[in-house]
């Protein structure tokens, strides 16, 4: 988080604190939303004002979508690389209004089948929902392609950008979306409890005979810290380069296993190791003074299970890391696995960033301190494949586990 966000939500944090939430809310409200939303409006390509705030990008889907009004002869698609809490949402609308949920299929190279939409759009598509980066991979969705093969027809386009907004150009205007939800956090850098959607007038407009129930809003010191985030520069750096080196560096490594299915990546790299497992190298990078995070298959249900993929390694490179940083990955990465079993318990309590990277002098190779190489937390995935379009089965908790599982549901015409 940049040090003046940092300030703003302790500063607030301590002022509601003693002085109660309306003069907090107070501030918000007049001063700070207007400047969020002009922020917003840039940072999305959105008019002003057409931004909802929101606990998070899951809560503000999850409040707006069910309100839909779909019924029997309607058809929702969706993609393999959907995340769980929004996929619940559409197999939980699903079953009320007793419509179909249809899964895009990939191409053999990891990406969305392209050709299968145009050929199979009609006007019984009443809303698509696609991730534009998905929490599990660094593959980037062709969301503006999407957004044109959808505009003739009458279907609502809702993208997740969580993953994507900050370290990538996000334009919903460009995209063609009437739902476009993100975080504040992650790319951003605000703090964690806070997420936003922009709501197209087409988009009010279904929701209008329903009533437009807007999210839970947010904590107030939470969308000072934002707005004071997004205030701050960001360098559109070197951060899809030094993604490259650590996806090298990790094809490189003897035993590692690269997961990025499709043509375009970003600054997100996902893998796994055929003998030490995903919880114990991340312990073992983070003992060596390198934050990652580990995934699970089941934050990704329809792509990741099936695969042999319960657990991976997650790198996000920001733009504020440097070179020095991919090197001290690499060197880390080498280290946990030459001393598999040995010091992999310790986690630093805090973890310093790398200090400038010097030029390298002569082309030389690039010095590697000991720096920390920050990361963000999401799904994993593993492997790219063909997924049938079929009927998506009804996720639900098994006893005793705390990740989704799927099982066989009939469709609401009896068929499986």
């Amino acid at each position: 988080m940049p040090a003046a966000a940092r300030a703003q939500l302790t500063e607030w944090t301590r002022h509601e604190d003693r002085h109660g939430p309306y003069e907090v809310d107070e501030h918000v409200h007049h001063v700070v939303r207007p400047e969020l939303d002009a922020r917003l409006a840039a940072l999305l390509g959105t008019p002003a004002g057409d931004t909802v705030l929101a606990t998070g990008a899951a809560d503000a889907f999850a409040a707006l979508v069910p309100r839909l009004a779909l019924g029997p002869g309607d058809r929702i698609w969706t993609t393999p690389y959907e995340g769980v809490a929004n996929l619940t949402v559409l197999t939980a609308l699903r079953d009320r209004a007793r419509c179909r949920l249809e899964v895009v299929p990939l191409r053999p190279d990891g990406d969305l089948d392209l050709e299968w939409m145009a050929a199979h759009i009609d006007d019984d598509v009443a809303l698509v929902s696609v991730a534009h980066v998905p929490a599990g991979c660094g593959i980037v969705t062709p969301v503006e392609d999407i957004g044109r093969i959808l505009a003739p027809h009458r279907c609502l386009y809702a993208v997740d950008a969580s993953y994507a907004v900050g370290q990538l150009p996000v334009d919903a205007g460009r995209i063609g979306c009437q739902l476009l939800t993100g975080d504040g956090w992650r790319f951003l850098r605000g703090p964690e409890s806070v997420g936003f959607a922009y709501l197209a007038p087409e988009l009010r407009q279904a929701l209008a005979p329903c009533g437009t129930a807007l999210p839970a809003p947010p904590e107030g010191a939470s969308v000072v810290a934002l707005n004071a985030a997004l205030a701050v520069p960001q360098d559109a750096g070197p951060a899809g380069g030094l993604a490259a080196v650590v996806r090298t560096a990790v094809q490189e490594t003897p035993g590692a296993e690269l997961i990025a299915p499709g043509r375009v990546q970003c600054g997100i790299v996902t893998f796994r190791h055929a003998e030490m497992p995903a919880g114990s190298l991340r312990r073992a990078l983070a003992a060596r003074g390198v934050v990652v995070g580990k995934t699970v298959a089941q934050q990704t249900p329809l792509y990741s299970p099936g695969r042999k993929a319960t657990a991976a390694v997650r790198v996000s490179v920001h733009h504020d890391n440097s070179a020095w940083d991919a090197a001290r990955f690499t060197e880390a990465l080498r280290e946990a696995l030459a001393g598999r079993g040995r010091g992999c318990h310790a986690v630093p309590t805090a973890v310093r960033a790398a200090p400038p990277a010097p030029a390298a002098a002569g082309g030389g190779a690039v010095a590697a301190p000991a720096a920390g190489l920050r990361a963000v937390c999401a799904g994993s995935a593993a492997g790219a494949g063909a997924v049938p379009a079929a009927g998506v089965p009804r996720p639900r908790r098994t006893a005793g586990r705390r990740h989704l599982a799927l099982v066989s549901a009939p469709a609401p015409d009896g068929t499986a």
